[in-house]
């Protein structure tokens, strides 16, 4: 029984120690010109959903769940949303070649479509950015504008 104490104490130690490593925060309060709205045409209700299903790991400006404050978590976090914004970084959208900009908007609505995003993971603790039919329908229809849109200006 001796062991199995010290090696919950040796786990308790550490468990502790790590808790002052602490990766930054995926956190600004800048406006960003480069950003998907500068690109193209993004109504507000498109951008809500986008704000609100997407931009925690797809954007500059995360909003940490208070979970975050926990290691090993926030270490797990800051690896989901470092992975999330090189896929596609709405913030960042405009600074992308045309080609990607394309891309990037039919990945979105494929993903979008067949329920890859947002993540299962992510919607299980933020239900409130489960995507209705209606507004998945919605972001679809904005991809197709989008991408209409930046074959318009690449004609210019």
């Amino acid at each position: 029984m001796k062991i199995v104490k010290k090696i919950f104490i040796a786990l308790l130690i550490l468990f502790i120690a790590i808790q002052f490593f602490r990766p930054a925060r995926n956190i600004s309060t800048q406006n960003f010109p480069r950003g998907i709205n500068h690109t193209i045409i993004t109504p507000d209700p498109v951008l809500t959903v986008l704000k609100n299903s997407c931009y925690d790991c797809h954007s500059n400006n995360t909003r940490y769940p208070w979970y975050n404050n926990i290691q090993p978590v926030a270490w797990w976090l800051h690896s989901h949303i470092s992975d999330g914004k090189r896929a596609l970084n709405f913030d960042e959208f405009g600074s992308y070649t045309l080609k990607r900009q394309q891309d990037k908007l039919k990945g979105i609505r494929n993903e979008v479509k067949d329920g890859g995003m947002p993540l299962s993971s992510y919607t299980l603790i933020h239900t409130d950015a489960k995507l209705s039919d209606a507004e998945k329908k919605m972001i679809a229809d904005w991809t197709v504008r989008g991408a209409d849109s930046l074959e318009i200006s690449k004609g210019r």
